[in-house]
């Protein structure tokens, strides 16, 4: 018997007690013995809940356990949740989170600590909900050097997205509509400001490269700018707006931005909607692969974690191959990044004046056009929008 521990009863901590209960019977025979939750860690109660025969308010209780040897940390945030991953891997417990607050910030020091201790950090659940695409960027394509990695990353803000595209309408609008179906926080800053995705390409580009990837040196732009008149043009346009997260191989490093994107239906990323979530990873070997599910929610993350549990429980003892270097990666400068750019403006021959030959598009909104300027670097564009009456601008990825 294996006993675990979860640290956290809130979205995510539930799913997991409620996956392995649930899958009690197939985690068993897939582990090769039985795992038993013994401890779950919360300062709440939870009347009525079978929950409370586990739960503890002390975090000394799991920590001073011997018997505990796989720990899932589904609390969120910075702290406590760095000094208890940190002290239970010191302790010679796995850890397995979904946390990519943690991942980003601490992720080669945890899993250092981890290998010191003869023990495992995992964080499936930390990219992406429950799309597999740790374990293919750690072992399937580890034979591949990655050249590109692309995706939608966030659900709140894909979902928000598709719904001013299907329906018309504005962002404020959509944002209620998301915060009361409990797709969007009170306080969505994290995912509609881009830093959610950031994060995550902060990790995935970490494992590609083997370094550590700091995200806040990642270009990080969200959607609050975006408009219903936006989707008009996308519309007349053939094309679909989507907050996306790109990484791309310069020379010896990643060139890495999050911003909205008007791409093309060629883009197989085009018919991802709704709160689904979807990676294109492109090896110089394998070519493009394309990772799609569910990327939020609580069954869907807490199958990730559960299956890291699992995982873990089946190499105890044995450390699972997963590594970056603490050193940091230099970023590729997005200045010189190159792509075409979409702006909307009040008149065409204001567009050719300071964009030159571009491709005009007219979407019947009154006192304005948009248009899409010839391929230039982000430093180019700056330098021509300079002085520029621009009503909104996208960048166009094909």
């Amino acid at each position: 018997m294996i006993k675990v521990a979860i640290m956290g009863y809130g979205t995510v901590g539930s799913g997991v007690y409620e996956v392995i209960k649930t899958n009690q019977k197939s985690i068993n025979k897939k582990v090769g013995q039985e795992l038993e939750i013994k401890y779950v860690l919360d300062l709440r109660e939870f009347p009525g809940d079978p929950v409370m025969d586990v739960l503890t308010h002390d975090f000394e209780d799991i920590i001073n356990d011997e018997e505990v040897r796989i720990v899932a940390e589904v609390m969120g945030g910075l702290h406590p949740a760095y000094e208890f991953t940190r002290r239970c891997l010191e302790a010679g417990k796995s850890v397995c989170t979904s946390n990519k607050e943690l991942v980003a910030e601490h992720g080669a020091e945890l899993i250092q600590i981890a290998k010191d201790h003869q023990v495992n950090y995992l964080f499936e659940a930390s990219v992406g909900g429950g799309i597999p695409i740790i374990r293919p960027l750690n072992s399937s394509l580890t034979a591949d050097v990655i050249l590109e990695i692309s995706g939608i990353l966030n659900g709140t803000t894909n979902y928000m997205l598709t719904k001013m595209a299907e329906e018309g309408l504005d962002y404020n609008e959509v944002l209620k509509e998301a915060q009361a179906k409990g797709y969007a926080e009170l306080h969505p800053e994290a995912d509609v400001e881009g830093w959610d995705a950031c994060r995550k390409i902060a990790i995935l580009t970490s494992l590609a490269s083997g370094n550590q990837v700091d995200f806040r040196d990642i270009h990080t732009e969200g959607i609050t700018k975006i408009t219903k008149e936006d989707f008009l043009y996308a519309k007349k346009m053939k094309r679909a707006i989507k907050l996306l997260a790109t990484s791309r191989k310069v020379g010896d490093t990643y060139c890495i931005m999050v911003s909205p994107a008007l791409i093309s239906r060629d883009n197989p990323l085009y018919m991802v909607n709704d709160v689904f979530n979807a990676v294109e990873v492109v090896g110089n070997m394998l070519g493009a692969s394309m990772f799609y599910g569910s990327g939020a929610g609580k069954l869907p993350t807490a199958s990730a974690v559960a299956g890291d549990m699992v995982d873990a429980a089946r190499h105890l003892g044995k450390i699972i191959t997963l590594f970056w270097s603490p050193e940091k990666l230099e970023l590729a400068p997005v200045e010189e990044s190159s792509r075409k750019f979409f702006v909307r403006m009040k008149s065409a021959e204001e567009a050719r004046k300071y964009f030159g030959n571009v491709e005009i598009w007219d979407a019947g909104i009154p006192g304005e056009i948009g248009a899409v300027t010839p391929v230039m670097t982000e430093a180019e564009f700056a330098a021509k929008a300079e002085g520029a009456d621009l009503i909104g601008m996208i960048r166009v990825e094909d």
